[in-house]
């Protein structure tokens, strides 16, 4: 990639997972000079395989979509769940409900998707590059500075405009004292892969999610690309990783209560490392400020059971991009200018996080309560796909709120 750096530019983006691709790609695109900054070296591994389909529109205006094709990525059709009891729930196929191309997506592996949209980036005409260290960042005052490191030495330059992408270690979030914590969803994950587990033989595989019996965990299971399939256990942190075992001591304890990921994993072989992280949830009290704005999850994270995190990554890098982009063009770099999208957006948000809650709450059942509200079916689907910036987005949750206010006496 690009390594000549100037003294000075018009947006600088730290961290280039999908949020910072996506501001750098758009915001260069659109002729402005653009750092994007990403500590580690690519490719690079993440989690957060599964997608929603509502990333299809924004992937679409990257000009990424002949790519993703290309690659090969394993369509996702839909999400299933399965109780703790072993039951499995009605698919929620999303072509079934909407049968646009748009409502199918994708299971990725994280280090080529992220490097193809670093590629993209530079296409466009950011400036880019890895294996960088943002060590000082400032954001008071007319100017904004940033101080870098990597293998050529430091070096400290100007901008307009900074970007914290940088994802749950939110740099500028937590230097400004922003984060606020969801204490209700301090959650840890455990994961790995295996090789010639069960898959649609189609080829056609929905992201599904199986509860323990006890109900004090869950997994995800993720069939990708070459006969791999990825697995991850989630529970309350003090639960997974107090007192227990090796990562992957406490996998398999937790394995051995979830006969559906046993079954299906039954021919399987694990392959690859065991990862552990915590998955604590929370949300910033400020999206932007004079000459700065947070996206991805250094804006907010919420909890991986939807699969939310890599699609508002790419929702909010572009917002932020056409904030952006317009405030250079007006001379107007405030943080009414900047951060002028993100109402809309949190109000989205909530949306999903009530699903989340609902999720975790032990007394309450989807399937029991769309046998007694059937014509919710088509809005929860919606909800799954993505479609959470509308305006009757949140129209579920007329019914839904009072039985779960019941369900948590």
């Amino acid at each position: 990639m690009c390594t000549a750096l100037d003294e000075q530019y018009d947006c600088v983006v730290i961290g280039a997972g999908p949020a910072g691709c996506t501001t750098a790609s758009l915001v260069a695109r659109a002729g402005y000079s653009t750092l994007l900054v990403e500590r580690e070296k690519f490719p690079r591994f993440h989690i957060g395989e599964s997608l929603m389909p509502e990333v299809y529109w924004t992937l679409e205006r990257l000009g990424v979509l002949p790519k993703m094709r290309e690659l090969g990525f394993v369509r996702k059709v839909g999400v299933q769940f399965v109780t703790h009891k072993g039951k499995e729930s009605q698919p929620f196929f999303f072509q079934q409900h909407d049968p646009r191309e748009s409502s199918t997506t994708w299971h990725v592996e994280r280090s080529t998707f992220d490097q193809m949209l670093f590629e993209n980036a530079a296409e466009h005409g950011a400036t880019c590059v890895d294996q960088t260290r943002v060590t000082d960042v400032s954001v008071g005052g007319e100017q904004r500075s940033i101080t870098l490191q990597n293998s050529a030495g430091i070096q400290t330059m100007r901008a307009k405009v900074v970007v914290d992408a940088t994802g749950q270690s939110a740099m500028l979030a937590n230097r400004l004292g922003l984060r606020e914590d969801n204490k209700r969803l301090r959650k840890a994950s455990i994961w790995t892969y295996y090789k010639g587990a069960k898959r649609a033989d189609d080829g056609d595989n929905m992201t599904v999610i199986l509860h323990t019996n006890e109900r004090k965990s869950w997994f995800w299971y993720i069939p990708m690309r070459d006969d791999i399939v990825s697995i991850g256990v989630v529970g309350d942190n003090e639960y997974l990783l107090k007192d227990r075992g090796t990562p992957e001591q406490t996998f398999h304890e937790e394995l051995a209560k979830c006969g559906g990921v046993q079954e299906r994993i039954a021919n399987a072989t694990q392959t690859g490392k065991y990862h552990a992280v915590k998955e604590f949830s929370y949300m910033t009290k400020q999206h932007a400020g004079d000459g700065w704005v947070l996206i991805g999850d250094a804006f907010g994270f919420i909890d991986p059971v939807y699969s939310s995190g890599v699609y508002l990554a790419l929702r909010s890098g572009e917002l932020a991009a056409d904030a952006i982009t317009d405030g250079l063009a007006k001379g107007d770099l405030s943080a009414a200018q900047l951060g002028g999208w993100t109402d809309e957006f949190k109000q989205g948000i909530v949306w999903i996080r009530k699903l989340v809650h609902a999720f975790y709450t032990d007394q309450f059942s989807f399937g029991a309560f769309l046998k007694m509200h059937p014509e919710y079916v088509g809005n929860l689907t919606d909800l799954l796909i993505g479609r959470v910036f509308t305006d009757c987005a949140g129209k579920i949750f007329d019914d839904m709120d009072p039985v779960l206010e019941k369900a948590s006496l």
